[in-house]
């Protein structure tokens, strides 16, 4: 993993969380317990600050960032799919950011909220609590299932084994 200090500003990892070695973490940032950083993510505290909660997936090639003196928060149990870019944005707990997705600045997820993938949430929008969202611009098409909560649960728990199962087993072959 790639962890930086940025003007005198150091990354606080929580415990048992998994940071991938081709990960960038850079200044003001705080990630919190159990969660999964997937590499070539870029999570960047440079000018901004940035909160994961826990048991949060970052997954592959996604970017957060926030303005300066700003924040972007991400909260517990939130699933950032592969290539996803937050920016100085709130996404509340137990939302999923599908693969891709753009949510982009003052935009609020809220809790529950699924945003379908190729997503752009736009700068100041809010999405409710328990909807999906889907499209450019992302527009609330309907409640979540409560099935999707359970499989959504379930994708999320993986997760959380994986950030386990690499600390302790991942090993570089090549």
């Amino acid at each position: 993993m790639t962890i930086y200090e940025f003007e005198a500003k150091q990354p606080v990892i929580g415990r048992s969380s998994y940071i991938h070695e081709k990960a960038t973490v850079i200044g003001n940032v705080m990630i919190g317990n159990d969660c999964f950083i997937g590499a070539g993510a870029v999570i960047r505290g440079d000018y901004g600050t940035i909160e994961v909660g826990s048991r949060t997936s970052v997954q592959e090639n996604s970017v957060i960032h926030a303005r300066p003196e700003e924040k972007c928060t991400i909260g517990n149990d939130v699933q950032v799919g592969h290539g996803a870019i937050l920016h100085n944005c709130k996404i509340k707990d137990l939302a999923v950011i599908g693969l891709g997705s753009r949510i982009c600045d003052y935009a609020i997820v809220g809790t529950w909220v699924i945003i379908g993938e190729g997503s752009v949430v736009s700068t100041r929008t809010e999405i409710p609590d328990g909807k999906v969202a889907i499209g450019i611009p992302a527009k609330v098409v309907r409640d979540v299932k409560e099935e999707e909560k359970k499989l959504w649960g379930a994708y999320k728990q993986k997760y959380v084994e994986l950030a386990s199962k690499y600390k302790s087993s991942l090993k570089r072959i090549g």
